[in-house]
């Protein structure tokens, strides 16, 4: 599926990509609402449906992903209440070997992600994730999401890169298709970014459910792969 000989950067996303979204998903449409409902004393029906609201607002801004904007917001500690569901974090099948393997072949990787500094910090600190990275960019520091083609410029100002020699993996299709339009060669999207959800459409784009299906051969079953992390 991928040529890896034509690859020098590979940049990653985290939720959904690397992390399995259930975390997120169990956060936002279980553990939240609960949590809303119990404090300002309404139905849980009630209490989704508010905060749906609230989130259709904020889609495909910054503030979707950010978690002081919600806590202003809903006058709740988000970053504590995630930190109470930290157990759930949890890496997609085949994400450490593959992050294992390309380090070995000397492929530069890059965090690339929308997540909030807070929610960044609770994954680092669970699944040591960061170790991986040449870098790690964070759309916060960049005024922009992913989504939004001028996301790349400024990305491209900050990390020297070859669009035509770059592989972007995420799991969501808005964001692929910002980084193709903007040049970037290689992309690859996430069939079931959630163990616990159903398999996605990945639209136009090449798909995977693990990332041993692009394991490099050099590493098969990553058996070879050292220890990185």
């Amino acid at each position: 599926m991928i040529d890896w000989s034509g690859v020098e950067t590979v940049l990653c996303d985290m939720d959904g990509t690397l992390l399995d979204l259930r975390f997120d998903n169990h956060f936002w449409q279980e553990h939240l609402p609960r949590h809303y409902a119990t404090c300002f004393e309404m139905p849980l029906a009630d209490a989704r449906d508010e905060l749906a609201r609230r989130f259709r607002a904020a889609e495909g801004t910054l503030h979707w992903y950010c978690v002081d904007h919600w806590s202003r917001e809903l006058g709740l500690d988000i970053a504590a209440l995630k930190a109470e569901v930290s157990h759930m974090i949890a890496w997609r099948p085949g994400a450490q070997d593959l992050l294992t393997a390309l380090r070995a072949l000397g492929k530069r990787l890059v965090l690339v992600t929308n997540a909030h500094m807070k929610t960044m910090t609770l994954k680092f600190a669970c699944t040591n994730l960061d170790r991986y990275f040449d870098a790690v960019v964070c759309a916060h520091d960049l005024g922009c999401p992913k989504e939004d083609r001028e996301f790349w410029a400024r990305f491209a100002r900050l990390e020297r890169f070859t669009p035509h020699a770059t592989l972007l993996i995420d799991d969501s299709l808005p964001v692929l298709r910002s980084a193709k339009a903007y040049g970037i060669a290689y992309t690859l999207a996430i069939r079931q970014p959630d163990s616990g959800g159903a398999i996605k459409d990945c639209g136009e784009f090449s798909g995977v459910s693990s990332f041993d299906e692009i394991l490099p051969r050099e590493f098969p079953g990553g058996n070879a792969v050292p220890d990185t992390a």
